[in-house]
This record gives C-alpha cells, structure tokens and sequence, in this order.
C-alpha cells in the first residue's frame, strides 16, 4: 500500500492499515535502517496520569513543606 506525502510534510495512512488501530489518534515516528517506523501512542487521560503521580507522591513520603523546601532550594542555587 502507498501512502503519499502532501507539500505540507504529512502523510495520509491508508485506511486498510488505519483501521488496525481503533481510537488511536497519535503514532511516535522514528527512523530505522532507512525506513519510517510508526508506532501507536495510546495517550491517558489528564486525571488519570495526575491520579497516577499523587499516588507516586504518596507512596514515596513526599509532603507538600518538602515540595515547598526543594522550590526554595532550586531558586537559591546559582547558575
């Protein structure tokens, strides 16, 4: 199957191979050996990754003063 590059540097998938992948909307593109890899992105939800991060937060003991003292911190280095 050919897919063709428009004037504007964007390519068009062809629907055989488009539908192979339902609700996906983004690919990560790379270039291997010569050739244009594409690999489906399933991108999560805002809510869900910042649910995904607190949990992280908690989990590993971080209080808001510690936020707070690393902010203070990163602002007093000198660059």
């Amino acid at each position: 199957m050919l897919a063709k590059k428009t004037s504007k540097n964007q390519l068009t998938l062809p629907k055989e191979i488009a539908e192979k992948f339902p609700g996906v909307d983004l690919f990560d593109a790379t270039v291997e050996r010569n050739r244009i890899v594409l690999v489906p992105v399933k991108v999560t939800p805002i809510a869900s990754s910042l649910e995904s991060i607190r949990e992280k937060i908690e989990k590993l003991g971080i209080t808001e003063e510690d936020v707070t003292d690393a902010v203070v911190w990163a602002r007093q280095k000198k660059r």
